[in-house]
Parts: structure tokens; sequence; C-alpha cells
């Protein structure tokens, strides 16, 4: 399958494992990589510059393919040294980057200073247009449906898909909700080039989470979700456990953050995911938990979307055409 989102990867598929928070090790980006796709590892998942480094290291080590760095921009009282992970990624030889959070403008130049090809999450077709003014190469559009941030504005990617690739010049991938080919054939018939996803990787054999994890989300269904920090201006889509409960419930009684920080806190949320503790912390996790029943390996994964994505459009084409 080639469009312009192969050409810029250099894969073989335009299927993007997106960056995820104590998710993107090489296991599993190496993995997706290797399966034709492009995975991606996540920078501040690493505690420092230099382990991110030696997590680059441990990846081609991995895998001789093409694969990516997540680096997310989100404002902080204490940010992590965003300059000093930028130089990691840069001096390592990394050639595709995952931008998300902030506007791109003070990290987008930099990085195509040194012919990085440059993907940038976001939520909405102001942030698109925003991000490809400073000279990003690929949109991945983000769904309200999707694990993570979904931004405030609520819109779903049946309306969001096709708005930013009619918005767009440069190529649009689908984000947030996907988990099979039937979906993907959808978001090609939409405008996308491709489609990005978290929540489904974190659902395959080599995702580096407890299985616990695992099998708590293939229970779950597209309901089994909360949105938190609403109040807050800052909403993410989280798993439904009892800590996400307890934040919803504090949310609703006016809450501050500083209330809610301890319950939220990312080392608890680390934890649950190495433990399979799921009820002591946050687990990212998008409403596509809804229609995944299964745990298979990455490579059949990808083939079986890229399977489904074909008989699907077939199947349309037949239709048009009768």
């Amino acid at each position: 399958m080639k469009n312009r989102v192969t050409e810029l990867l250099g894969t073989r598929y335009p299927i993007i494992q997106g960056g995820m928070q104590w998710v993107g090790y090489a296991e599993l980006a190496s993995a997706v990589s290797n399966a034709g796709g492009l995975g991606i590892l996540t920078a501040l998942t690493q505690p420092t510059p230099e382990d991110l480094r030696r997590e680059i290291a441990r990846c081609r080590e991995m895998t001789d393919k093409p694969f990516g760095v997540n680096l997310t921009i989100l404002p902080s009282i204490k940010p992590p040294p965003y300059a000093e992970y930028m130089a990691a990624i840069v001096e390592s030889g990394i050639k595709i980057v995952e931008t998300a959070g902030n506007n791109p403008r003070d990290f987008a130049p930099k990085f195509k200073e040194h012919g990085i090809t440059v993907v940038h999450k976001c939520t909405s077709v102001r942030h698109a247009l925003s991000a490809e003014r400073h000279g990003v190469d690929i949109i991945s559009i983000d769904g309200f449906e999707c694990a993570g941030h979904p931004g405030e504005d609520d819109v779903t990617n049946l309306i969001l898909i096709p708005a930013a690739a009619r918005a767009c010049k440069i190529p649009v991938v689908a984000s947030g909700g996907i988990a099979d080919g039937y979906q993907m054939a959808a978001c090609l018939a939409l405008g996308a080039q491709g489609i990005n996803m978290g929540t489904r990787f974190m659902m395959t054999r080599e995702a580096p989470i407890h299985d616990n994890v695992k099998q708590a989300l293939l229970k779950g269904s597209e309901r089994d979700t909360n949105l938190i920090f609403r109040t807050m201006h800052n909403t993410s889509r989280v798993f439904k456990n009892a800590v996400s409960d307890e934040v919803v419930a504090m949310e609703k009684k006016g809450a501050a953050f500083e209330e809610v920080r301890h319950l939220v806190a990312g080392a608890r949320g680390r934890n649950a995911m190495k433990t399979g503790e799921v009820d002591t912390g946050i687990v990212s996790a998008g409403m596509v938990i809804g229609l995944i029943d299964d745990i298979p390996s990455c490579a059949e994964l990808i083939e079986r979307i890229l399977r489904e994505c074909r008989e699907a459009l077939a199947a349309a084409s037949a239709m048009a055409a009768a």
C-alpha cells in the first residue's frame, strides 16, 4: 500500500503506532516496524535524555526498519529538559518524530533543519493548519474518541477527518478510535492517507505492560472510559477504574487540580502498568476498547487490518459499481 505517507515514512504500510506514556518502549516499536508499520518510542517515558539515547540504540538492535520518537510538549510547572531530549533525538540519527501537545513552532523547524520528518498530532482543524504553517510534514488528526487528550472541541472523527483532509495540503493520518481494517477503509474514504493507533497496539502481545491491564481493557466496552480534567479544560480520556472514578467524582464537587494531583501522579500510572494493579493509577485508553476482543502479535494485527481494509474497499466499490 503506497501513498504520500508511506513515501515520507519509508514504511510498507501507512500505519503508525502512536507514542504512549509507559508503553512506547523498544519492544513494541520494533515489533510494529518489523511488521511494516511505523513504531514509535515515547521520549518522556525515558527518565533522562541519556536513557532515551540508550532506548533508541536498543530499538535499533531489534529492527532495521524505520521507527520514530514521540515528543509530547505540554505546559508544566517544572517542564522536562526538552532541548536535551531534542538533542538526543537528533544526535541519535532519528529521521521521524511525532510531536503532540503544544504548538510545534518552537520544535518542528529545528527538527526540519536536520532532515527529520515531523508528524504532528492535533485535535482540531485550526491547530492542523497552524502546524502545517510551521512546516510539519504529516498531520495526525485526533478525534474525540481517542485516548489521552482529545482537546476541548468534542469533534468526532466522522467530521474531523474529512474537515482536516479538505483544509490541509499535507497528508492527514486518522487517529483515535481505530482498531481494525474496516475502520481504516472508512478513514481512507474520508480523505485520510493512513491511520495512527494507540490503544489497539497496547493490546498486543509485544506491548510491554502487565497482562492484567490488557485483560481489563479487553473486558471493557465503549462506555468504560472516563473523561478527567474536564472541569479544568485539560480533558483526558482514560480507562474507567477506581482512581479515575474518584477523580471524576471530586471534579463534580469542584475540586481543583491540587486536590486530585496525588491520584493522577505519573508514578502511580507507571506502577499500574507494570504491576497489573489496574485500580491503583490512571491508565490511558480510548473508547475503541469496545471493539477489541483479542491480543494478537503486532504482525498478526497489521496483516489482518490490511486484509480487512482491502476487503471493505472492494465491497464498497462493488456496491458503487452496481
